[in-house]
């Protein structure tokens, strides 16, 4: 396959990523900004997402903010916190039409520019402080999804598993921050911390789409450029992490289905070169429909309403997932311990393996079918300052052996067993 046209720039206070490219239709503007996880700023940071969407000085409402966006030939903004490893990213994208494709002499992505830059820059505020009566209902908003985790309960359960496993470990930090830190935010602390991560987080910019003859340099330079060197933090994610016991936790709760999630450490992450292999061996295991999890704890014993697995690109965790019936506790995980020995022993078959390198490699393809999911696919050379094309991700799983996976399965160990039951079940 043809490799993406990613160009890099850095200055300004900030690192560029333009990708020229014909496939799409439109233009995606996205700002990434990184900061480490940090217990007393992970509710600030939760927070503010929600309250960027809701206007800008020059926009001063959520619905003014929609009508401009409207008026950009029906533009899409989002705004989200995700972490990575031991980081936190903030990201805001702007999906907006290819002017090249309208009969139309307005200069939309210029326009996209701006209005992204006001979002960024000059969200509704006087004098030091965010709006207040915003910061009161965005924050009942973010309690609100705070509450939805807690109530999804496989969110909770993977939750619970993070706490345990990376006690000591900023990776534990919740994502959406914690209800106790919401009292003491106020509009003021707020925005001072907002414009401390302005000129602390590493800052990306990622100009996505159709742009021949325009001056996309120039154009960022106009509405992003600030008076602050480009930072590239020197913070490292913890990987490995030796495995003296595995922990076993047991919570009760007012369930009807029980949530088995086992955490194991890899010690591999992006930046290794065993990381395809890892994808490779997390397809076979439980990555796909296929997978042994699937058709072992699932389907041929009928102990689980589902189970699968994945893994943290930047953290070397595989973490498995099910729901069974509270009773099967030990069953389910008697049969997912003895589906991972399977793995380890190279317990798969040829046609196993090549079958699940052509599901990675389809899965690699349609997430660059997408320009956000290229665009995190890009990100991910970012977090881990390694460089590797597109095509050299392809090849890289089509090359993958079983004695590769072999050698993947030697560094994988079970770190914690959580299990969330039904009452009076312990």
């Amino acid at each position: 396959m043809k490799s993406v046209d990613e160009t890099k720039i850095s200055g300004n206070g900030y690192n560029l990523h333009v990708i020229q490219t014909k496939k799409y239709k439109t233009v995606n503007l996205i700002v990434k900004l990184k900061a480490p996880l940090i217990r007393n700023t992970i509710t600030k940071r939760a927070l503010l997402p929600y309250v960027l969407q809701q206007g800008t000085n020059n926009l001063p409402n959520a619905r003014q903010l929609r009508t401009r966006l409207d008026d950009l030939y029906g533009a899409v903004l989002g705004i989200d916190g995700a972490k990575k490893g031991e980081n936190h990213i903030i990201t805001l994208r702007i999906e907006t039409a290819n002017e090249a494709y309208l009969s139309t002499e307005e200069e939309i992505l210029e326009k996209a520019m701006q209005l992204l830059s006001e979002i960024l820059y000059d969200p509704k505020s006087d004098q030091g402080s965010f709006d207040a009566d915003i910061i009161n209902r965005e924050k009942q908003t973010l309690k609100q999804k705070m509450d939805t985790i807690i109530d999804d309960k496989m969110s909770y359960a993977n939750m619970r598993l993070m706490d345990e496993m990376c006690k000591d470990e900023a990776y534990r930090l919740h994502v959406h921050g914690y209800e106790e830190d919401l009292e003491e935010i106020t509009p003021a602390s707020l925005y001072e911390y907002y414009q401390q991560m302005l000129s602390e987080d590493d800052i990306d910019i990622y100009v996505l789409g159709d742009m021949d003859g325009r001056n996309v340099e120039q154009l960022i330079a106009k509405y992003f450029s600030k008076n602050r060197e480009a930072v590239e933090s020197e913070h490292k994610t913890i990987v490995e992490h030796p495995v003296d016991k595995v922990k076993t936790v047991i919570d009760e709760q007012d369930v009807q289905q029980g949530k088995l999630h086992l955490g194991y450490r890899t010690n591999i992450t992006f930046n290794d070169s065993e990381y395809y292999a890892l994808q490779v061996f997390n397809g076979i295991f439980g990555g796909f429909p296929s997978s042994k999890l699937f058709m072992n704890v699932r389907e041929k014993h009928s102990l689980a309403y589902y189970a699968a697995s994945r893994f943290e690109s930047h953290k070397g965790l595989l973490l498995v997932f099910s729901g069974i019936a509270p009773k099967d506790y030990e069953k389910a995980k008697e049969i997912i311990d003895e589906q991972m020995n399977l793995m380890k022993q190279g317990d798969f078959t040829d046609e196993q393996l090549n079958e699940t390198k052509d599901l990675v490699v389809n899965q690699l393809l349609e997430t660059m079918d997408h320009p956000q999911g290229l665009v995190e696919l890009l990100y991910h050379q970012v977090i881990s300052r390694r460089e590797i094309t597109t095509s050299e991700m392809i090849e890289s799983v089509k090359n993958v052996t079983r004695d590769d996976l072999m050698k993947v399965g030697a560094n994988i160990t079970l770190d914690t067993v959580y299990f969330l039951t039904q009452r009076g079940q312990k």
